[in-house]
């Protein structure tokens, strides 16, 4: 089980990688999309079945999925299926469950809620921790640059662009910030995608192939990217918004920065949101100093007498840096470009 859609389909592909010599059939099954196709799979019968709890229980409902003989029960992202408010629907999910399983809860946070759920759904569980209890990776640089709420945009770009950054995860609080912040960037002429919620699944999946393949380098979404994607050596996640909850800073960061190479952290913080800061610094104890932005680099200047007129001779004279007067002569602008 798992919280989201695109976490479900990315746990699926990593079954069929690891499956692939083996006579262990599997099948991804979530909402926002017809059952019908995932009736036939599954009535076919599976050994594998990863799914999202709402569309699991619509098929148990319907019968179209019998869970009496499931023999392991994986919770992953616990902690946020908690916060997505799916408790109601894990507690049914068990109705249809044999009691003798083996039942196994991952989370990346563990605080009280995810204690009294491992107590409610684990019989006498052994503890298994990869990291300091929420804390977040120690091998991604966390940046923080004080700025106005009408300054967010600029900055954004500025930071992306002065460090050549060539994809980059935006995170927002809401769907409605995420929609601004990804059409102002298409505005500019940026290759920016839109993940949230409220997209239908097939948007969602086509932002998140066009992210991940190269094709777009603003990804802005909401919280529901944050938990579990694995985005294959991601350089930089920004935090257009702060969250809410200290717990999600780390889950956000945590998308960069994987299978231990170095990752950049962002976060454009507002003058209202120092409150948010605070209790992140608190939660994940260390104090994130504000920076200034990144310096802009300095404009090209283009000779006037070229600007006045677009009838004058296609002739361009730049003032070239000294680093490209070293150039050999065969690379100068001026050669390399012709007339």
């Amino acid at each position: 089980l798992a919280p989201t859609r695109e976490l479900a389909i990315q746990v699926h592909d990593s079954v069929l990688d690891y499956n692939k010599h083996l006579p262990l059939r599997s099948t991804v099954v979530f909402g926002g999309v017809d059952m019908k196709v995932q009736q036939a799979e599954l009535r076919s019968g599976v050994e594998i079945l990863v799914a999202t709890p709402g569309r699991l229980l619509d098929h148990a409902n319907s019968r179209s999925v019998l869970l009496s003989q499931v023999q392991f029960l994986v919770l992953d992202e616990a902690d946020r299926m908690l916060d997505m408010g799916f408790l109601p629907d894990l507690k049914r999910i068990l109705d249809f469950l044999p009691k003798q399983r083996q039942t196994l809860l991952f989370s990346a946070t563990f605080d009280d809620s995810i204690v009294g759920l491992a107590r409610s759904f684990l019989q006498n569980p052994l503890k298994v921790e990869v990291a300091r209890r929420n804390t977040s990776a120690e091998n991604v640089e966390q940046l923080v640059h004080k700025v106005k709420e009408e300054d967010k945009l600029d900055a954004l770009v500025r930071v992306v662009r002065t460090r050549g950054i060539a994809q980059v995860l935006v995170f927002t609080r809401t769907k409605v910030c995420a929609d601004k912040v990804g059409h102002r960037l298409q505005k500019r002429g940026i290759q920016a995608a839109i993940i949230h919620g409220d997209k239908a699944q097939v948007e969602r999946f086509a932002a998140l192939e066009g992210f991940k393949q190269g094709k777009v380098q603003y990804l802005v979404a909401t919280d529901i990217a944050a938990r579990g994607l694995d985005i294959v050596e991601l350089p930089c996640v920004v935090n257009y918004e702060l969250p809410y909850a200290p717990e999600d800073y780390v889950h956000r960061i945590g998308r960069t920065g994987r299978a231990g190479a170095s990752g950049l952290a962002v976060s454009l913080v507002a003058p209202d949101e120092e409150r948010l800061l605070a209790g992140i610094e608190r939660f994940i104890k260390r104090d994130l100093n504000a920076s200034p932005l990144p310096e802009q680099p300095a404009p090209v200047r283009v000779a006037a007498s070229v600007a006045r007129s677009v009838t004058a001779p296609a002739v361009v004279a730049v003032e070239v840096p000294a680093s490209l007067e070293a150039m050999p002569p065969a690379l100068k602008p001026a050669e390399r470009f012709g007339r």
